[in-house]
């Protein structure tokens, strides 16, 4: 009987336990009412545009290319977006930035190291050569050989990571290929308690030896001297020597004021061992299984695949896929408020009418072309043309989108301002007309019966519309 007594209070300990780490770190944030930071936003939304980069910093080993927010849909979605390239044996040196932020991998793979503090060094790595290895055991025993440092990720393409603010990120470029990667940064979360501006804080590197190409509207350009430098630039040698306990010389090349090789760097003696993504670790990606012990906070998972056509959520074999990535998949973006969608449009497909009721939306443009009408609450159209490979397009809350592919169909990748973000059809199988009874439909419209039977059930298709379907149904 004692036995059991204290089998029920280690147990009910252990449950207490693990509920106190578990909350603060997703249920309690996902309780609060985290606003977005409205007040210092404006939606007055006349027109949209599909835009490309205006910016680009060309470093030693790749470049970086950002997109204006001197506009009505980025001020209103308090988001920016920018993208990589990182050539193969390119390193893009440590920073850190001041909002979560969302990347996907439209090309190449790599390794991701994201620093989360606090938490311990649980990777090792040989250092040195066989010799000095053998000279070393003459030493104590308790000096470290080798490196310790944390864990290393593996991405490829398709891939999504999920970076939160302030934890230090760095990635390089093992690959034969280079590295293309799109992202959003979410300077509207409340977890940015800076102004609505993205903010790079780097670590090592020399931004401001970085050249900056500027796109004029009128399709001129420009290039400038971008003058900043990293963290560490501008403290006083000696303090910082005494704060590390090394050499001035040391801190003089940390500061990197002499460098000129930008934040993208060649590094083509790096060498970096991870353990092989073997068959276990598949399968159990495939599932999606968490048991909720192997998820701990210095083990987050921060990265998901959405290219896998296997993994889509909303298929039609003519019209197209649709994968989403949220918080139920991946619980890391429970706290950074964002959510990503992976879509395939076939050929002169549509996907239905429909808006996201608690989030912005931009949409990436990763292939082939599509013709998008967007409408604001007042039933104007604020955008109506043809979007193309490279462009992005900001869609506000609650305006309602409808897109058709062009002949070489439509491929897109979105980011929305929600971990959980909610799309309501207006057209096909899941429209909202379905929920509504035939005479609030005669009524509102002040069409007969059978037309509302029309509207309701014209389409047995949900979300994604197979191309030439067009006609009028016959019902009894």
């Amino acid at each position: 009987m004692a036995k059991l007594v204290y089998l029920s209070l280690f147990l009910f300990l252990s449950h207490a336990c693990m509920a106190q780490f578990d909350r603060p770190l997703w249920e309690s944030l996902q309780d609060q009412q985290q606003h977005r930071l409205r007040a210092k936003t404006q939606c007055r939304i006349q027109q949209l545009t599909a835009r490309g980069p205006s910016h680009t910093y060309q470093s030693e080993a790749g470049l970086t290319e950002f997109w204006s927010t001197n506009n009505q849909e980025f001020e209103c979605a308090g988001i920016e977006f920018l993208r990589h390239v990182i050539n193969p044996h390119g390193l893009l040196v440590p920073y850190y930035i001041n909002a979560p932020r969302l990347v996907y991998v439209l090309q190449g793979s790599g390794i991701q190291g994201t620093v989360i503090p606090g938490c311990a060094e649980t990777y090792e790595s040989e250092s040195g050569s066989r010799s000095e290895s053998e000279s070393e055991k003459g030493q104590g025993q308790g000096e470290r050989r080798g490196d310790r440092h944390q864990k290393l990720r593996r991405f490829r393409q398709g891939d999504v990571l999920a970076l939160q603010e302030g934890f230090t990120h760095w990635t390089y470029n093992d690959g034969d290929t280079p590295i293309v990667t799109v992202s959003i940064i979410d300077v509207g979360n409340q977890n940015n308690q800076l102004d609505l501006k993205f903010r790079q804080f780097f670590l090592a590197g020399n931004p401001q030896s970085v050249k900056v190409q500027s796109q004029e509207r009128e399709g001129r350009s420009e290039e400038q001297e971008e003058q900043r430098g990293n963290v560490l630039s501008g403290f006083d040698q000696q303090i910082l020597a005494e704060s590390y306990n090394t050499e001035p010389e040391l801190i003089r090349k940390l500061q990197g004021k002499e460098d000129k090789r930008g934040t993208i760097v060649r590094a083509e003696k790096l060498s970096l061992v991870l353990p092989e993504y073997g068959r276990e670790e598949q399968e159990r990606e495939s599932r999606g299984n968490k048991n909720g012990l192997e998820e701990t906070y210095c083990s987050l998972k921060i990265r998901q695949n959405i290219d896998n056509p296997a993994r889509a959520d909303v298929y039609n074999p003519r019209g197209g896929r649709i994968t989403t990535l949220n918080s139920q998949s991946l619980p890391i973006l429970s706290y950074l408020r964002l959510s990503a969608e992976r879509g395939v449009l076939y050929k002169n497909a549509i996907r239905a009418p429909h808006y996201t009721s608690n989030a912005h939306t931009a949409v990436f443009v990763t292939r082939g072309s599509a013709r998008i009408q967007v409408a604001g609450n007042s039933g104007n159209l604020v955008f109506d043309d043809e979007v193309r490979e490279g462009q992005l397009l900001v869609i506000p809350q609650d305006f309602v989108v409808v897109q058709k592919a062009g002949e070489e169909g439509f491929e897109w990748v979105a980011f929305q301002t929600n971990e959980n973000a909610m799309n309501t059809q207006l057209a096909g199988r899941l429209s909202a007309f379905r929920a509504i009874p035939y005479e609030v439909l005669m009524n509102s419209y002040g069409i007969s019966r059978q037309e509302a039977k029309s509207l309701k059930y014209g389409r047995e298709e949900s979300t994604l519309l197979s191309a030439g379907t067009s006609r009028s149904p016959r019902f009894a």
